[in-house]
């Protein structure tokens, strides 16, 4: 069984954020916090505590990320095509982590506020003491399903066999048997940002 502390954590920042006109991965987060923390950092920062390294796959923002990754403790590999879309991004941080030896990862967006680290505590528990028929540990909120999720190397797998015009939900719906949901009290694991007027909602939305 593959421990917490072999998780190599995957962040996926590759998209054009078309509809935000901004790169999503860059924007401040929190939006009134003192410093200059961003999705990306805030996304990396709540990973490394839980994994044993920490991969963000950019598109053509590489280089404008690029210096926020290496700050911020993590590696960072480009996909060459992005606009084959997210799921494409997966495929290649999935590459990278097999790449770099590690066999089980946890996977986020980098457009949305970063899980709580009971969160991730309570996922990376469930992963750990998973049945051996078990491929995925993914967050569930109010009936959705959101990020992080973890995957052991049978599911990381099926996702780079699969063709690149597939999608996450897609594989997710056809290894049902091979997922455990876990209930979480954390509305950031089904947030994300795609809008300035998401993102100014979420801006407005008071932290615990």
């Amino acid at each position: 069984m593959v421990s917490a502390s072999s998780l190599c954590g995957v962040i996926l920042a590759a998209g054009a954020s078309t509809r935000m006109g901004t790169d999503k991965a860059l924007l401040p987060w929190p939006p009134v916090a003192p410093g200059n923390t961003t999705f990306l950092s805030c996304a990396i920062q709540s990973l490394l505590p839980f994994s044993e390294l920490v991969i963000v796959v950019a598109g053509n923002n590489e280089a404008n990320v690029a210096s926020v990754v290496y700050s911020n403790g993590a590696s960072l590999v480009r996909n060459p095509a992005p606009e084959r879309g997210q799921f494409s991004s997966l495929q290649v941080g999935l590459q990278e982590v097999l790449n770099r030896g590690r066999d089980a990862a946890m996977i986020t967006l980098v457009d949305r506020p970063p899980a709580s680290a009971g969160t991730l505590q309570t996922l990376c528990a469930a992963f750990r003491s998973r049945a051996d028929e078990i491929w995925a540990v993914v967050p569930e909120y109010e009936g959705k399903h959101g990020h992080p999720f973890l995957i052991a190397r049978e599911m990381m797998e099926v996702f780079l066999r699969a063709p690149a015009t597939s999608t996450a939900r897609e594989i997710e719906h056809q290894k049902q048997q091979h997922i455990a949901y876990v209930r979480v009290d954390d509305p950031a694991v089904t947030l994300n940002v795609d809008t300035p007027q998401d993102y100014s909602a979420l801006s407005s939305t008071p932290r615990a």
